[in-house]
């Protein structure tokens, strides 16, 4: 049974969101039990410290634990004001409170375990015969010290998956690298252009497959944000009240558009701090350029490419799909995960091998402290972040002032 409430006139307050909770959890059998909350890191918005609280005041007196821990997947680690930030307290509330933060340590081989493995024929038929190879389902073992597991996080249309969170917080939140990467280059060989913002998906299929591996109960607590508040909250086994929340999404955060736009400059939050998560920019604006148009990524803040993977992508660059499926000697031993992002930010587009010709569908431009050199030797654009004033640049290009949530799209009847 799914408990939810949804409000697309207004935010839900927080007596409503605390009577929804409530409701939910009153018929879960939790106490004496040691539950573990698995929650996003600071590249996802949303009230997470709402949902903080309100877990702790409604389970704790009736829990042997509650702890929590932050799915980074492959991100930085978080410190604890990083961490008090991000649940709206203090540095150590948590301590206080006595409930244990934890990161999810994803660079110690020591904190995974393999629940099993994804054998190669089924993932051929998930994907229809783009890829065939065994998948270990590894994941962090601290999951097997507790007796109920509640995923806590909003959903939104995502690059790779099509929509985020439910079980994507197991995978690739608290995953190991077998199956991060092969699920990303997944969604590579298949496009963001083609996946974003759909329910139902290979890689949607093949997280789901994994997550049936995962023995201990899981929950769902999925919520669906506009700004910084909640218009819905969807909670139950945790697929469903993914797939509920997902619905909503498809909702509240696809915006259709009559004509295709030839330039984009997409502002980024801060809390993107480098272009490995800033690439939301592209992603979720790519559905709606107009052919040979322009996004611009506008990120003052930014100086890398990738805080954990800048080393790869500085090798490789930003290309098209086909420049490496069709040099797939050369490429193969890096990174599937690199090499998708890679595709992502990129865009669709052609590559002639014989005559080594690439041609993106759109230009991806950078307006960040990320030189000019750097950015032409990954095969990106460069513009002075100096230059531009994005409340100046509207008779320039459709400015998206708070990019990386919102999916543009055309309408039906409007194809390009």
């Amino acid at each position: 049974m799914i408990h939810s409430i949804q409000n697309s006139e207004r935010l839900l307050d927080e007596n409503e969101i605390r009577a929804t909770m409530a409701r939910a959890f009153d018929p879960i059998n939790l106490r004496d039990k040691r539950v573990l909350v698995i929650i996003p890191d600071g590249t996802r918005s949303g009230p997470l410290g709402l949902f903080y609280r309100l877990l702790i005041e409604l389970l704790k007196p009736q829990t042997a634990a509650l702890d929590f821990l932050i799915a980074l997947g492959t991100h930085p680690e978080m410190n604890d004001a990083q961490i008090a930030a991000r649940l709206d307290t203090t540095p150590g509330d948590w301590r206080a409170r006595g409930v244990n933060v934890f990161n999810h340590e994803w660079w110690k081989p020591e904190t995974f375990y393999t629940a099993d493995m994804i054998a190669a024929d089924e993932i051929a038929q998930i994907t229809n015969g783009m890829l065939s190879l065994d998948v270990p389902v590894t994941l962090n073992k601290k999951i097997l010290d507790y007796d109920q597991l509640i995923v806590c996080g909003p959903v939104f249309p995502h690059e790779v998956v099509g929509m985020s969170g439910g079980s994507k917080y197991l995978f690739p939140g608290i995953a190991g690298a077998e199956i991060i990467n092969v699920t990303h280059w997944i969604g590579a060989l298949l496009t963001s252009y083609a996946t974003i913002g759909t329910k139902n998906t290979a890689v949607r299929a093949v997280i789901e497959r994994a997550a049936q591996m995962v023995t201990v109960p899981k929950l769902g607590c999925c919520f669906v944000v506009h700004d910084d508040g909640v218009e819905g909250v969807h909670i139950g086994a945790l697929r469903d009240a993914w797939s509920a929340a997902a619905d909503q999404s498809a909702h509240a955060h696809i915006i259709y558009l009559d004509q295709p736009l030839p330039r984009v400059l997409s502002v980024m939050p801060r809390m993107y701090d480098d272009i490995w998560t800033a690439a939301k920019g592209m992603y979720k604006m790519e559905p709606a350029i107009a052919d040979g148009g322009e996004v611009i990524i506008y990120a003052p803040h930014i100086t890398e490419f990738s805080y954990t993977h800048g080393k790869h992508i500085e090798a490789i660059g930003y290309h098209v799909r086909d420049y490496f499926v069709k040099q797939w000697s050369k490429f193969k031993h890096y990174p599937w995960g690199t090499l998708a992002h890679s595709t992502h930010l990129r865009g669709i587009g052609e590559y002639d091998a014989p005559r080594g010709i690439e041609s993106p569908r759109i230009r991806v431009t950078l307006a960040t402290q990320i030189s000019r050199e750097r950015c032409e030797r990954v095969n990106l654009g460069y513009l002075d972040p100096r230059d531009i004033n994005p409340d100046e640049w509207r008779d320039r290009a459709f400015v998206v002032p708070k990019a990386g949530e919102m999916l543009y799209r055309l309408a039906v009847n409007s194809q390009q």
